[in-house]
Parts: structure tokens; C-alpha cells; sequence
């Protein structure tokens, strides 16, 4: 009997996005166990609330001041060991994540198996140990401690500034505005020829009735960077 065929979902993520890692780690978790053929599609989330006319909802005081409990509920809840910058704006809006993402896409196109675990280190950095993801030397220090080698980690530091990788970029955030992206995580599931969008990491057991799959729970026990 042949084996069952695996339904794609791609995850358009920003590394800036708290809430983009736990869509991650979930989606990592269950990619097995859904037997789904998961894309990791990193893009610029400042480009996706400029194209879609959103705001950051840090930029809303209520929801700011909302945001620094939910992600500590999260935190427990998902085992995703999420804590907050010390500078939130300065990370978000004076550096911003382009560079990261940038590095991320020169990885997927250079060294696609890495990205996975390239993605998670730079979460580890920001949302975890208040650590830099505008430097080069940034980069190449979560490369190399995800398992990516020195030089491969330098080539793709080195590919930020090339117009394939920032073309690359805008490419793929201008393919998650037209699927109808505002924000960030998008989670875009095939299924029997249909896109189904979801946005949000707080719709799994959503996306698992799209797929005809069950929802566990978190699955914190496959966790890869436990609490």
C-alpha cells in the first residue's frame, strides 16, 4: 500500500514575532505526526504591515501592556522559553529584523536543511537571552551553534547584500500580502487544491481540522528548546 500523501503547509514567519515562534515550534512538533510537508517561508513582517495597512500592535498601548502577560502564559503553556527584550522597540523598529531575514533566506537557499535550526537559534537570541540580530558577527555566532559550519555561516552573512537574497525577500512578502497576510505567523495549509489561510499561533486545533488531522495539545515532550 502506498503511502499516505503529505499535505503542504507553509509558515511565513518573522523572527521579530514572538508569537511566530510559537507557530514554529508547534508546526515542528507535529510535522510527523500530521505527516505534512512544512515550508518554512521566512519574510518581512515591517513590509507586511506596510503592504496591508496594520499596525504593531506594541503600538497600542492596551494591547502592549496585554502582550507581556499572554507571552508568559504562552511561554508555560507551549514550553517555548519566550522572554521579553529588555529594548523591545529597539530590536522591532530602530534595528528591525530585515538582516535576520535576509540571513535566514540566504541559509534556505544555500543550506535549506539548516533553516530550521538556524530560525530557532536567532529566537533563542532575541526572545530568549536579549541577545543582537542586526550584526553580521550576530549571525555568524548563531549559525555556527546551530550547526551550520564557519564558512557556511560567513557565506551567507556574506549574501545579505546580494539582490538575489533581497529580491528573495520581497518576493516572498509580497507572495504572503497576495495570499491576504496582515501580520505574523501566516500559516498557509493545501488541501485538496485549496489554500486555507490561518493567522496566528492560537488556531491549531483549526488547522488540524483543515487537514483531517487531530490536535493534541502543544506536544511539549518533543520540545526542542524546553524551558
Amino acid at each position: 500500500m502506498a503511502a499516505p500523501v503529505k499535505k503542504t503547509v507553509e509558515l511565513f514567519y518573522d523572527v521579530v514575532s514572538p508569537y511566530s515562534w510559537i507557530a514554529f515550534e508547534v508546526l515542528t512538533r507535529y510535522q510527523n505526526k500530521w505527516n505534512i510537508d512544512l515550508k518554512l517561508k521566512p519574510f518581512f513582517l515591517g513590509g507586511i504591515m506596510q503592504g496591508s495597512g496594520n499596525k504593531p500592535p506594541a503600538m497600542v498601548p492596551n494591547k502592549g501592556a496585554y502582550m507581556l502577560h499572554d507571552i508568559e502564559r504562552l511561554k508555560q503553556y507551549y514550553n517555548v522559553p519566550m522572554n521579553q527584550p529588555s529594548d523591545f522597540a529597539e530590536v522591532a523598529f530602530k534595528k528591525g529584523s530585515i538582516n535576520a531575514q535576509r540571513f535566514l533566506t540566504a541559509v534556505s537557499m544555500s543550506n535549506p536543511d539548516m533553516v530550521e535550526p538556524v530560525t530557532r537559534e536567532l529566537w533563542m537570541r532575541v526572545w530568549n537571552k536579549d541577545e543582537d540580530i542586526y550584526l553580521p558577527e550576530s549571525f555568524i555566532q548563531a549559525g555556527v551553534k546551530a550547526g551550520l559550519s564557519m564558512e557556511n555561516a560567513k557565506a551567507a552573512v556574506a549574501k545579505i547584500k546580494d539582490s538575489e537574497v533581497k529580491d528573495k525577500v520581497k518576493e516572498r512578502t509580497q507572495e504572503a500580502l497576495d495570499k491576504g497576510a496582515f501580520g505574523s505567523p501566516i500559516i498557509i495549509a493545501h488541501v485538496d487544491g485549496k489554500e486555507h489561510l490561518i493567522f496566528g499561533s492560537d488556531r491549531f486545533p483549526i488547522l488540524a481540522m483543515i487537514l483531517g488531522e487531530k490536535w493534541e495539545g502543544p506536544l511539549v515532550e518533543f520540545s526542542k528548546c524546553k524551558l
